[in-house]
């Protein structure tokens, strides 16, 4: 999946090797330093961390169980 396809507030299954050894995991597309793609970066469900966007390969999109509502850990 092409970075120039990704969309804010989306969650993706990606992988990084810088970050999480190769591990798959699932990552948000966030624009909380800018809405300009050139500031957008990949939020960790669950941590306030923000990586670099190159820094991942994105698989797909990661879709919720439909009926479940998603919390985040800072709800």
């Amino acid at each position: 999946m092409a970075i120039a396809g990704l969309v804010p507030g989306k969650l993706y299954w990606a992988s990084s090797w810088i970050h999480f050894d190769g591990k798959i995991t699932v990552v948000e597309v966030s624009s909380v330093f800018g809405e300009d793609p050139d500031y957008w970066t990949v939020a960790v469900i669950g941590s306030d961390q923000h990586y670099m966007l190159g820094d991942f390969e994105f698989i797909a999109i990661a879709e919720p169980p439909h009926g479940i509502p998603m919390r985040y850990a800072a709800e």
